[in-house]
């Protein structure tokens, strides 16, 4: 009697549960509530003991990244984990179409936007890592490139993000990014100018023709690097003013930069007049030798006599400086000039200047 009584109530119970409801039955619901609540649970479980054990394990280590990852994970938001929740447990039912686009929708713009939120922290967490190295050098330069290819790529991600969501909702972005592709080129004929001092900029850090506290000269200015920004470059020239540059100009001009030199060959000359004695000009050259040898950073390569010139007995000198410094280089070349002038004096060897002597034939009338 009791079996038959719980034969009927469980036939009750299973027609209950089979009862329609739209589309589904009752156990379509329950069934949907059930998976609902363990996936709760489950990522709750996942969000609040197994995140937690990630940080003790991360905290260990050396390595930032790692903690950068388990933050990212730890600030997802709860409506994330409910939305995802619900999504998973809404399979088990039939929905109409509209309702199903809609969840799908939203899990997809959710998920989007919190992977490029994740994707951002990431590329920027790289990037102040780079700054910080650099400006640890002094590299200013390399610092503001980093972080303008850092916002570059971060606004693009939210580019790329756009699309692949319009893709996922059935839209065809194919005419888009033609669209897309030609108002960039209207944009960047628009900014032809600022874009290729920016791609200057970039082409300057990855090739480094120059760094700040470079002495460079470009034509007919000289000085040194003292900042290199996205758009243009200041000297700080020898006279003491400030000189811009765009970067593109920098780019499509030759540069002498004289930090890159590990020696510096100098050549000077100086004459002295045609009334020396030839004994005493055999003798200049080691004067010269004498004189340079003194000098610390320098290094005699050769002297020599070098021509008979219009008003002058010329001397050509030729010697190394180790050290590529312009201001140390103006020093040594004051020192050899001032042990040339003392010299000279001592030995009364006139140095040349422009002279013309005239001589006059007197003819007698006989």
């Amino acid at each position: 009697m009791n079996n038959s009584l719980a034969a009927i109530n469980w036939e009750k119970f299973t027609g209950f549960l089979k009862r329609p409801v739209g589309d589904n039955t009752i156990q379509d619901f329950l069934i949907v509530i059930g998976v609902f609540i363990l996936s709760v649970l489950v990522l709750k479980i996942f969000k609040f003991i197994l995140v937690a054990k990630f940080k003790k394990i991360t905290a260990k280590t050396k390595m930032e990244i790692d903690d950068l990852l388990v933050k990212i994970l730890d600030d997802l938001p709860w409506s994330f984990f409910v939305l995802l929740s619900l999504y998973i447990a809404v399979q088990f039912m039939t929905l109409p179409s509209v309702i199903a686009k809609i969840v799908y929708y939203m899990l997809v713009i959710v998920a989007t936007y919190y992977a490029v939120r994740a994707a951002q922290r990431i590329v920027g967490y790289l990037a102040d890592k780079i700054i910080t190295q650099r400006k640890k050098t002094d590299q200013t330069h390399s610092a503001a490139v980093i972080l303008s290819l850092s916002k570059i790529l971060q606004g693009s991600l939210w580019l790329v993000a756009g699309l692949l969501v319009l893709s996922n909702m059935g839209v065809q972005i194919s005419a888009l990014i033609a669209g897309l592709g030609v108002g960039g080129i209207a944009i960047a004929f628009a900014l032809q100018s600022v874009l290729e001092d920016i791609f200057s900029s970039i082409s300057i850090y990855f090739d480094r023709p120059f760094e700040i506290g470079d002495f460079v000269i470009l034509g007919e200015h000289m000085g040194i690097i003292k900042h290199i920004g996205l758009k243009t470059t200041r000297i700080r020239t020898l006279q003491g003013e400030e000189l811009v540059i765009s970067n593109r100009e920098l780019t499509s001009t030759r540069i002498r930069n004289y930090k890159k030199m590990k020696r510096r060959r100098i050549v000077f000359g100086f004459g002295v007049t045609y009334d020396t004695p030839l004994e005493k000009l055999k003798r200049i050259p080691g004067m010269v030798k004498e004189i340079v040898a003194g000098i610390e950073l320098a290094t005699l390569d050769r002297v020599h006599f070098k021509e008979f010139a219009d008003f002058s007995l010329n001397f050509e000198v030729v010697y190394y400086m180790e050290v590529s410094d312009y201001v140390k280089y103006m020093d040594t070349q004051q020192e050899i000039n001032f042990g040339l002038k003392e010299v000279f004096e001592k030995e009364q060897i006139e140095f040349a200047f422009p002279t013309q002597t005239l001589y006059v034939n007197k003819v007698s009338n006989s």
